[in-house]
């Protein structure tokens, strides 16, 4: 039976028990993402100073882990609770991320307790002691699927259906397979444990590290999810014509134009996040003129034979990779990037050549940021048109929809690992 007595309190000089630090941090984590909004990769540098490598990893696991299972943790810390614990209390956090080390990651026990405790102060130690003894001896269970935040399953229903709501739970419930984009088409022996989903892509099983896969070093791939391929496969071939890339970092989408002979422009406002664009440009010695500005004061100096548009969305589509994006995205900053894509669209839309080509993109499942941003583009730029994605440039198993327009949700490719939620959107110019 697990010993129910709080432990003492540490006398002032004692050292902490190991594996302090990346708890303190998934801490910080939860609170920069719960409490201030901030998403987990802004969160992460002010939260993870000075951790290694390896501390760092354990933190993010910890607090991805605790947001993704947080709906199903917090009914069996309220399950176990005379009052309810407040949203806002330390000791709820605490809970929050020792449970999902002792439930989702499987850690230690006695590791879990003893480096809970001195978390929190006080009073509060004696209640997280007991609930974390009786998870043990009841031997408390989550769930088959993790549980989506009410928000977020009821906007989904409303704008789609109940099954995609409980194929988003089912692919919630798991961190995604890793997804590689390849400059060439590797060779028939190559990646033999790998899934063939799509020309020049592969998917391997989550659990390995990225750096240490064979040809990281050399250059030949990057990791890309299958959707989030797709835009850029839709401008075909460059035969070296000129592509803007617009809110261009960290890269992906950059490389794999660069890769098919475009002549690329790659734009975006972030310093920060150009410099891992430069170094994933740098590491699979491709080539693209780099240029850090904002598109709503930015413009080219020539139009472009063709613009991709990867705008700045909600990201509820990531959410598999990103579990934080659900806990904080609510309808205000849906409508606040609507109507940010709808300036980038206008101003984009001056940029090109007439008749060039308009991809449009969006890592979002609201379609205030898909389908309907098209639909009012289209109402008030006269003389664009759709270019319907055509079947054979898609990878097996997606189709355009009726309106030419390729829309990814949860449930598709489900026995292949799923894919992120997308939007793309092909637009040609007026010719004149």
């Amino acid at each position: 039976m697990a010993d129910r007595r709080p432990r003492r309190r540490r006398s002032a000089g004692e050292a902490e028990p190991p594996g302090m630090a990346p708890r303190r941090a998934a801490l910080r984590l939860l609170d920069a993402i719960l409490r201030r909004g901030d998403p987990l990769d802004v969160a992460m540098h002010a939260a993870a100073q000075g951790l290694t490598g390896a501390d760092r990893a354990f933190a993010v696991a910890i607090a991805s882990e605790a947001l993704r299972w947080m709906v199903d943790i917090d009914a069996l810390i309220d399950g176990a609770t005379a009052q309810i614990l407040p949203d806002d209390v330390k000791s709820r956090a605490v809970l929050r991320i020792a449970l999902a080390q002792l439930l989702v990651l499987k850690s230690p026990g006695h590791a879990v307790v003893s480096t809970a405790l001195p978390l929190v102060d006080g009073g509060p130690r004696r209640l997280v002691h007991a609930i974390l003894s009786r998870a043990q001896q009841e031997e408390w269970q989550l769930p088959a699927g993790a549980t989506l935040p009410l928000p977020a399953a009821e906007r989904w229903a409303e704008q789609w259906d109940l099954k995609m709501v409980e194929a988003a739970e089912a692919s919630w419930s798991a961190p995604p397979p890793i997804d590689l984009s390849f400059a060439a088409e590797p060779g028939a022996d190559e990646w033999p444990e790998a899934l063939t989903l799509a020309p020049r892509h592969r998917r391997l099983p989550r659990g390995q590290a990225v750096e240490a896969m064979p040809g990281y070093r050399e250059g030949g791939w990057w990791v890309q999810d299958l959707a989030a391929s797709m835009p850029a496969r839709l401008l075909g071939n460059g035969e070296g014509r000129t592509v803007l890339d617009l809110c261009a970092a960290p890269g992906g989408k950059t490389m794999q134009l660069a890769a098919a002979g475009w002549n690329v422009v790659a734009v975006d406002a972030s310093a920060k996040r150009l410099e891992r664009l430069r170094a994933n440009i740098e590491r699979t010695s491709l080539s693209a003129e780099i240029v850090q500005g904002d598109i709503r004061s930015w413009e080219p100096a020539n139009p472009a034979d063709a613009i991709l548009l990867d705008a700045p969305c909600s990201a509820t589509g990531i959410f598999r990779r990103h579990p934080d994006v659900l806990h904080r995205i609510e309808p205000r900053q849906i409508e606040e990037m609507a109507a940010l894509q709808a300036d980038l669209l206008s101003r984009a839309a001056n940029w090109l050549k007439p008749g060039g080509t308009l991809v449009y993109a969006t890592c979002s499942l609201e379609r205030a940021e898909g389908e309907d941003r098209m639909s009012a583009f289209l109402d008030r730029h006269k003389g664009w048109t759709v270019a319907p994605a055509r079947p054979d440039e898609l990878p097996d198993m997606i189709a355009p929809d009726s309106d030419g327009f390729v829309r990814t949700l949860p449930g598709m490719l489900a026995d292949e690992g799923g894919l992120d939620g997308f939007f793309v959107a092909r637009l040609r110019a007026p010719s004149n």
